[in-house]
């Protein structure tokens, strides 16, 4: 049975040091994504976004090692994040915030598996959040990035690092992605690794 990890083969763009900024390239994968709006601390859609994300993943990693013999680790949860009025991430109004929540797929997650993954997560559990499933490709292309080490409530100087770090190059664009590398629920805050993630020009 062949193993694979992706955040290891892909280090360059899932294993940033948080000692610098660093340029990379981001070349198109396959997502699972659910799209909402609204405080991730308080939404419901939120919650039940991020559940139907990792139920499907799950799924597709089990149908893979029993259709294909390939076992491999699931992504990490990922999150582009903007809104109408880029100042009220400046004032913390999270109620305002829109948000893509997704988890990369294996390039052996073809269609038609994961659209088995979804019915059968849907016949199984009738996850809310699976109405606005999606399995799509995304590119980034030239982005700046690195890792926040601590709470999301610090990152405010992390992500100003990044912009300071594009603006003298290039410029800003797209949008605000994190990726999420600790499981929030056993690391403690201070501990938790977030990987700040910003397109370029």
């Amino acid at each position: 049975m062949g193993k694979i990890d992706l955040k290891s083969e892909l280090k360059d763009l899932y294993k940033p040091s948080a000692k610098e900024v660093v340029e990379i390239d981001v070349p198109a994968f396959d997502f699972l994504m659910v799209d909402g709006e609204g405080n991730p601390n308080t939404s419901e859609r939120y919650k039940e976004a991020v559940e139907a994300l990792y139920s499907v993943s799950y799924t597709i990693k089990f149908a893979l090692k029993k259709e294909k013999g390939l076992d491999y680790v699931v992504m990490p949860l990922e999150g582009l994040w903007w809104a109408d009025d880029l100042t009220s991430f400046n004032r913390d109004e999270k109620g305002s915030w829109k948000w893509t929540m997704m988890i990369m797929q294996p390039p052996e997650a073809a269609k038609q598996i994961v659209q088995s993954a979804i019915a059968s997560v849907q016949d199984k559990k009738g996850l809310p959040g699976l109405k606005g499933i999606r399995f799509e490709k995304f590119k980034e292309g030239r982005c700046a990035q690195t890792l926040h080490v601590g709470p999301f409530s610090a990152e405010g100087p992390t992500i100003q690092r990044v912009h300071d770090y594009i603006s003298s190059r290039s410029a800003l664009r797209g949008k605000h992605h994190e990726i999420y590398l600790s499981d929030i629920r056993k690391a403690a805050p201070e501990k938790w690794k977030t990987i700040i993630r910003q397109p370029m020009e």
